[in-house]
Order: structure tokens, then C-alpha cells, then sequence
């Protein structure tokens, strides 16, 4: 059992609103696949990975020069379903979905949330997944049988090849809508899930606390599924707080939120290391394969004040291999999220915050374009990994944001095992960061025996000095989530 450590002290509208109600008002078509990647004019789902193919032009969306920066423009190029800067994963949003670029990790994006016809999209962090400028409602064409129109919700304007031209670099802007070939795309999936029950917008969720799902609870639900299920089977949940404990010990389950944010569906419970020790102590766990979970919450709102020791509370533990996250937020103060050795888990566009040891065990995780926070002014550390020796990756922190609640104060990890392996890569550092001495030492665990390491972060918070080990230009291609993900068994979600 990991040492305990003292616990923290808490410490225009109406023009808008029209343009947003417009928008999420116009048909989405949500349809299950029944072909495998690859397969043309597929409606989205979510979690799929896709290319964006013009009707006019039979060129595919991309991000101008593969670029990874802010304020990349998006333009046409002739289609290569290899390229990362023309692949997007759809990221549901209650009814709309973020388009998160693959090779950038940002999200396609109109710029200043210009309501302006012929403005050229662009591409800018992802943040939480909230930012309307980042939401598009995706709807079949009524003039084309499988394409579709993708109209953003902050501007009511559809995405648009310009003029519908066949010219490589033509920019990809926004116009008023029109159910005309330059406003009508060729959705084709390159990987992702492929046969997902469809996310009903509308008729009775699976679960709802007011009594009009099929269960009032989520447990209830899993329990409903057969123990030897092989298929995908989504439980929806309406938006609500569901003060419970959840175990998904089903394989293939999907728990979606129907909120439109993952704050609007809150699973949350108060269990603490007092009562139920450290690793009993979760809101949520999962412990079958192949489970996701999207657009909802896990929380454990424990007041450390109520107990006279054993702070520590997970809200979310995770035993099962092949766990998805995406744009879930992960609440909690010391041990949020517990990730034990038999986890490998990828968690993509989503928060996590805490104040102690965070992010904590033995597993296998990816965070890719999540938001990392500490939310404690007085700091501590994010990460206490404990990876086994003969395991090759543990935690990888892959294009996020860190942040805090103050600055200079915050450590990226310490090691509760000898071997313990964290990278950070290619993320933003904020100033929250120590930047002299970025990690520290776990009782007898020294920091520097352990496999911390950082590669090409930015930002205030990032620097390089003796006490920030860096990964070589030809180590890093042997740490790319894909990597870290893949197993014995070739696992990729990322695509």
C-alpha cells in the first residue's frame, strides 16, 4: 500500500443564442456501420477517425503544412488516408461533435467565432471540448445520397471547399448553408470503432434518475447486460447527478452521456482510504475489456475534513484492458484516478484534476489533448507511477496542457515503485510548474533511478536542465502513444 501523505487543505447574447439553437436544431443522422474501416459516406461516430472528402472537388480537409500550431488554416489537398493532417476523429458533443485533427491533436475551429460567410476555418486547442467555436452538427444531405453537410453551431455557417474548386490549397471556409456540392462531404473511416449502437437524440435513454429511462441507476444497467457479452452495447444516460457506485464489469460496454457537456452527467459518490481503503475507495471502476466511456463525469467529492485520516479517494479505478476515455472529466483531490497494472487505457480530449499523487499505479495510460490540473495552491505532484520493471511504458502525457492553481509549485511526478515510467511529450507546460525541479523522490524511491523523462514541451513551465531528463530525437519513435498502446495484441485507438 502506498504511503499516505497529509492530506490537502481545501482551500451578444440573443444573436448567439439564435445562432446555437439553429444549429442544434438541424437533423443529425447517427447511424450504426456495418462495414469496417475504410468504408465511404459513413455517418459519424463517435471515436471514429475520419477523412473529409469535398463533393465538388473529391479533395480531402487538411491542415495547411501538417502544422501543430494554433491558427493552422485548414485548405483541400488531394487525399492520402495515411496522412495524420487529413484525418479527423469525431468527438461527440451531446448532438454535435468536435473534429479533433489527428496529426495536431487540435480541434477545427472558426476563428473568433466569426458569423462572417466566406471565413476560412482553422485549427486551435481543444481546452475541455466545450468551446462552441469547435462544435459542428452533422446532418445527411437530402440532395445526395451519403454525403453530409457539417454546419458549426456558434455561426449556423456549413463548411465549404471555396467556390467549390479542384485546386490543391483551396481554403476550406465557411458559408451559409446550401445543399449544394462545395458544402456536402464524403465522410470515410480510416479506423475507430466501427459498430457502435447508435446515440439516440431522442426517445427513452437507458438510464435516468427522474424515473423516465429504462433504470434509474447505472449500475442497474450494467447489470442488465449478459456477463458473457461480445457485442458493443451503449447504455445512454440522461443528464443528472448519479450519486452511486459503478463497477463496469461487462466487456464491450459504452456508458454515453447525454448532456451537452460532460458536466452535465455526474457520477459521483464520497468514499475515502478511512473507510474502504485507498483502492476501495472509487465512485467508478473498471474492471472488463474493451469499455468506453464519453461525455460524462466521474467525481468523488470527498470532504477531507470529515475524516481524521486515509484522505485519499479514487474516483475512478481502472483494473480492465482496452479502457477508452474520451472528453470525460475525472474529478477528485488526492488519488483521483488509480490506473493498476492491469490496465492499459487511452484517454483523449478530456480533464483530470487533483491535488496529491493524481494520477497513480501500475498501468498503461495515454493522455493525448487532455487538460492535466492541480488544482491545490500549494502544489504537489501530478503523477505516482508505480510501472514494473519488466514493463517498457507506463504514463504518457502526449500533446495535453498542464496547468495549477498556482505557480512554481507543481511537480510531474514521483515514483511510488523504483521503475516507475512517466513521459511528457510535445505538451504545454504552464507556469505551474517547479521548472528547476520538475520531479522529487517517493520514500526511498529515487526520482532519478526512475524512467521520468520529457520530450519537446513548451510553454512557461517547460525548460531543459540537470533535473529534467530528455528523450533523443530516435527514442521518441519508440514513444509515441501508439507505442505505448499496442501490447501484444496490436491495440491502436488512436488511429
Amino acid at each position: 500500500m502506498r504511503q499516505a501523505v497529509p492530506p490537502p487543505r481545501r482551500a451578444p447574447r440573443a444573436r448567439l443564442a439564435g445562432a446555437i439553437a439553429a444549429a442544434l436544431a438541424a437533423p443529425v443522422a447517427l447511424v450504426a456501420l456495418t462495414a469496417g474501416p475504410g468504408m465511404a459516406a459513413a455517418a459519424p461516430v463517435d471515436g471514429g477517425v475520419y477523412t473529409l472528402a469535398s463533393g465538388s472537388s473529391g479533395k480531402c480537409v487538411n491542415v495547411a503544412g501538417a502544422s501543430a500550431d494554433n491558427g493552422a488554416l485548414l485548405v483541400q489537398v488531394a487525399c492520402d488516408t495515411a496522412s495524420g493532417s487529413q484525418r479527423f476523429t469525431t468527438v461527440a458533443r451531446g448532438s454535435a461533435f468536435n473534429l479533433v485533427n489527428v496529426g495536431s491533436g487540435r480541434c477545427v475551429d472558426v476563428p473568433n467565432s466569426s458569423t462572417v460567410s466566406g471565413t476560412q476555418l482553422q485549427q486551435w486547442g481543444c481546452g475541455d471540448g466545450t468551446k462552441l467555436p469547435q462544435q459542428w452538427a452533422i446532418s445527411a444531405s437530402s440532395a445526395v445520397s451519403g454525403k453530409y453537410l457539417i454546419k458549426s453551431v456558434v455561426s449556423g455557417l456549413c463548411v465549404a471547399n471555396k467556390d467549390g474548386s479542384t485546386a490543391g490549397n483551396n481554403p476550406i471556409v465557411e458559408e451559409t448553408c446550401s445543399d449544394v456540392a462545395r458544402m456536402q462531404w464524403n465522410l470515410t473511416q480510416v479506423s475507430g470503432p466501427t459498430n457502435p449502437s447508435p446515440t439516440p437524440s431522442t426517445g427513452t435513454p437507458t438510464v435516468a434518475a427522474d424515473g423516465t429511462g429504462r433504470y434509474r441507476t447505472v449500475q442497474a444497467a450494467i447489470d442488465a447486460v449478459p456477463s458473457n457479452n461480445t457485442s458493443r452495447v451503449v447504455i445512454t444516460i440522461k443528464p443528472g447527478t448519479y450519486r452511486e457506485i459503478v463497477t463496469v464489469d461487462k466487456p464491450y460496454v459504452t456508458l454515453q452521456g447525454l448532456g451537452s457537456s460532460p458536466s452535465g452527467t455526474l457520477i459521483v459518490n464520497n468514499r475515502s482510504a478511512y473507510t474502504s481503503g485507498t483502492s476501495g475507495s472509487f465512485t467508478a471502476r473498471v474492471s472488463a475489456r474493451d469499455v468506453t466511456a464519453t461525455n460524462l463525469t466521474f467525481s468523488n467529492d470527498l470532504d477531507e475534513n470529515s475524516v481524521p485520516s486515509g484522505a485519499q479517494a479514487v474516483a475512478l479505478r481502472l483494473d480492465g484492458d482496452r479502457t477508452t476515455l474520451t472528453n470525460v472529466r475525472v474529478l477528485g483531490d488526492q488519488d483521483t484516478l488509480l490506473v493498476n497494472d492491469s490496465a492499459r487505457a487511452y484517454v483523449r480530449n478530456s480533464y483530470v484534476e487533483g491535488t496529491v499523487d493524481f494520477v497513480f499505479g501500475g498501468g498503461t495510460i495515454v493522455f493525448h489533448g487532455c487538460d492535466i490540473h492541480e488544482k491545490r495552491s500549494t502544489g504537489g505532484p501530478i503523477t505516482a507511477a508505480s510501472t514494473p520493471a519488466n514493463k517498457t511504458y507506463g504514463y504518457l502525457f502526449y500533446r495535453s496542457r498542464i496547468t495549477g492553481a498556482a505557480n512554481g509549485n507543481t511537480s510531474l511526478g514521483r515514483p511510488w515503485r523504483p521503475d516507475a515510467q512517466v513521459l511528457y511529450r510535445e505538451s504545454t507546460l504552464s507556469a505551474t510548474i517547479a521548472n528547476a525541479q520538475p520531479w522529487t523522490n517517493m520514500s526511498s524511491n529515487v526520482w532519478q533511478n526512475a524512467r521520468f523523462k520529457e520530450y519537446r514541451n513548451t510553454g512557461s513551465g517547460a525548460t531543459v536542465n540537470s533535473n529534467r531528463p530528455q528523450l533523443s530525437d530516435s527514442q521518441a519513435a519508440n514513444h509515441t502513444p501508439q507505442k505505448y498502446l499496442a501490447g501484444s495484441d496490436g491495440w491502436n485507438p488512436v488511429g
